[in-house]
């Protein structure tokens, strides 16, 4: 019951950790000067990845990388199957954004690029490294697509989700109690999630796919789902983007650069795979081949039949284990 406490406890500490470091990080870059497109597309970007990031970190230093190595693909298989075919099973999403046009396929090139690092069955540090950097050069043309893409319809609706600008204290203190909070929550939620797996016998792995990865998404499920709400379809469809390609390049360098070693053989020969179909899956539905960037209600639901059926093929791995 501990355990469980710790689980949820940390969970829950962990979302409200994010919500603040991202209000008060966007806040104090606005009143720098950084105009919304950049604030959206990377500091907000990073923020709803913060869990993630934070959890991957803490379980490599706690000795449990492979749950950061399935925080990272269990988010990213997450993020499309269930969140993307969720919001689109409430709200169609149409996106008309030629900043996602070039972000889809930036996403489904970095995820062969993952699975080629990791098909060795190693995660080492030089793969950390080329992850990290990738991260860094990934951010950097965010920063020259917020610089030429003032226009694109996506900037219109980082303004009205930002909203009125944070008095510059309080949001400094926000960004210190997210800052505070975080490191905090996530060792909380992994010393709860790494008991569990103990206890019953079940791998880091999968408690890092299931438990660890549906908990730290629920920031992008809300996120999502107020967008597509509020008639920002590009929002919606942004936040899974981007926290995908943060969750391969910054997420899963962490185990790599801070406890290097050997995957979990399952991590490539069904995770990966998964992820890397359900990328290409989401480009396939995207792409304005079929003469309309558009993910309706059919779309979706075979979306969240592909995320059910994953969660039972892990469910009898383990009662078959």
């Amino acid at each position: 019951m501990l355990n469980i406490l710790a689980i949820i406890g940390g969970l829950i500490l962990l979302i409200a950790a994010a919500d603040r470091f991202i209000a008060g990080a966007s806040a104090v870059a606005r009143h720098f000067g950084a105009p919304p497109l950049l604030v959206g597309l990377t500091i907000v970007g990073l923020g709803t990845s913060a869990p993630e990031m934070l959890v991957s970190a803490t379980a490599a230093l706690s000795g449990n990388p492979n749950m950061g190595v399935g925080n990272a693909i269990g988010s990213n298989i997450t993020n499309i199957a269930l969140i993307l075919g969720v919001t689109a099973l409430v709200v169609p999403l149409k996106a008309s954004s030629s900043i996602l046009r070039r972000e889809i396929p930036i996403l489904l090139l970095t995820s062969f690029g993952v699975y080629g690092l990791c098909a060795d069955g190693e995660l080492s540090q030089l793969d950390g490294a080329i992850l990290l950097a990738g991260g860094g050069l990934f951010l950097l043309w965010l920063g020259w697509l917020a610089k030429h893409g003032v226009n694109d319809p996506i900037t219109a609706e980082f303004t009205e989700e930002l909203g009125e600008l944070m008095p510059l204290g309080p949001a400094t203190f926000w960004l210190v109690v997210g800052l505070i909070l975080l490191p905090l929550s996530s060792r909380l939620l992994v010393w709860g999630a790494a008991n569990i797996a103990t206890l019953l016998g079940i791998s880091d792995l999968v408690i890092g796919l299931t438990i660890v990865a549906i908990g730290t998404s629920l920031p992008e499920l809300a996120a999502s789902l107020a967008a597509a709400l509020k008639n920002e379809p590009d929002l919606a469809l942004g936040n899974v983007l981007g926290s995908n390609m943060f969750n391969l390049l910054v997420v899963l360098c962490m185990p790599g650069l801070l406890a290097p070693g050997l995957l979990d053989a399952d991590a490539v020969s069904r995770d990966l795979p998964i992820m890397l179909g359900l990328t290409i899956a989401l480009v396939v539905i995207c792409w304005p081949w079929r003469g309309v960037e558009r993910i309706g209600r059919g779309e979706a639901a075979l979306l969240l039949v592909a995320f059910i059926g994953y969660e039972a093929l892990l469910f009898h791995s383990v009662a078959t284990a």
